[in-house]
């Protein structure tokens, strides 16, 4: 089994090989057919969070190292432990990686993805950044087709966070603006999503143009440049005085203040991208707009289920991937790093 690790936060990822793993009682062994680059796994690889002011949220304790990386995982079942049911050997299925502990309440409740005990695959277990991967259990294996592996694995994650999001803004109609933060990987999924889940085409707020195309092509009904002076109060006005809705698939500082100053009143931020930073809120405004504020976190089986039922229907523009080599793992993680990535990496064994 060919994989690749972090032995240290920061360091290049190192290649490892060692035997492939045999799945005992319900595990079951994926052959990694394509695995999504994410931002988190970049902050993963650094091992921590910016929280703003110099403060960071340390992840050497919550991930053990070595620790293979890779959450966006689809692949084909080759081999079942003895309690393994549900699928077969040569299965092709993509892989819900936000797997708790199964014992809590939270996990009960069908929210497995925020528990306090969490199985992550790529996180807290050792993920798709390999040939191989096991799996704790197959009812976490969804199946895929007639979609391609490479767009499927996506939906994992990037196409799963974005699809959670989007059901949390519950105050949306055919003729309220919408508008999202971010074109990356999930903010484009967002925008892909949008027209499906509320019915609206979002206005996209993103500094980088060269992403400009890819959001129109995505669904957006118009792009501004959020860094532009005068940027929010154009937005203000053309809106009829604010937003409904904003999504932050960026998570910076200026991104959450632009997406709270662009909310009109009663409206919602859903906040979700994880870049870092801080910013100040005036409580009192939050009082007076009487505005809301969300965060989104990944999403649910659940969720998944309901997102590929979409997916399989043919109901998405197509996400931008590229494919590269998992030889490749360390520099796209870097590529990322850098912002040079538009839409999605893909890594194939």
């Amino acid at each position: 089994m060919l994989s690749y690790q972090v032995e240290a936060f920061g360091k290049p990822l190192a290649q490892v090989l060692r035997e492939t793993p045999v799945p005992t009682g319900t595990e079951v062994v994926v052959k990694v057919g394509s695995c999504g680059v994410c931002h988190s796994d970049v902050h993963l690889h650094d091992g921590y969070f910016d929280l703003g002011g110099g403060n960071r949220l340390d992840m050497s304790r919550a991930m053990q190292l070595p620790r293979t990386l890779g959450h966006e995982i689809a692949g084909t079942v080759v081999a079942l432990g003895p309690q393994a049911t549900g699928v077969k050997i040569g299965d092709k299925r993509v892989v819900f990686p936000w797997i708790g502990c199964g014992q809590c309440s939270v996990c009960a409740g069908g929210q497995e993805h925020l528990c306090s005990n969490p199985q992550s695959l790529g996180v807290n277990r050792d993920g798709g950044f390999a040939d191989h991967v096991i799996v704790p259990h197959p009812r976490v294996l969804l199946a895929y087709d007639p979609l391609s592996e490479a767009e499927a694995c996506t939906l994992a994650c990037s196409g799963l966070t974005a699809y959670s999001a989007l059901r949390k803004v519950d105050n949306v109609g055919p003729t309220d603006p919408l508008l999202i933060i971010g074109a990356g990987g999930v903010g484009l999924s967002g925008i892909r999503l949008a027209r499906e889940v509320l019915g609206v085409a979002p206005i996209v707020a993103e500094i980088d143009k060269s992403k400009w195309e890819m959001a129109r092509s995505a669904g957006a009904a118009d792009v501004i440049d959020p860094s532009a002076e005068g940027a929010g109060k154009a937005l203000f006005k053309a809106t009829g005085g604010g937003v409904a809705a904003a999504i932050d698939f960026v998570g910076a500082a200026s991104s959450f203040a632009f997406g709270f100053g662009a909310l009109r009143k009663a409206g919602k931020l859903v906040s979700v991208g994880l870049i870092g930073g801080a910013t100040s809120i005036v409580p009192a405004m939050v009082s007076m707009r009487a505005v809301s504020i969300v965060g989104s976190y990944v999403g649910s089986l659940q969720e998944l289920a309901e997102l590929l039922d979409i997916a399989r229907a043919g109901k998405l523009p197509p996400m931008p991937v590229s494919i590269r080599p998992l030889a490749d793992a360390s520099e796209s993680l870097d590529a990322l790093r850098a912002g040079r990535v538009h839409g999605r990496t893909i890594l194939q064994p």
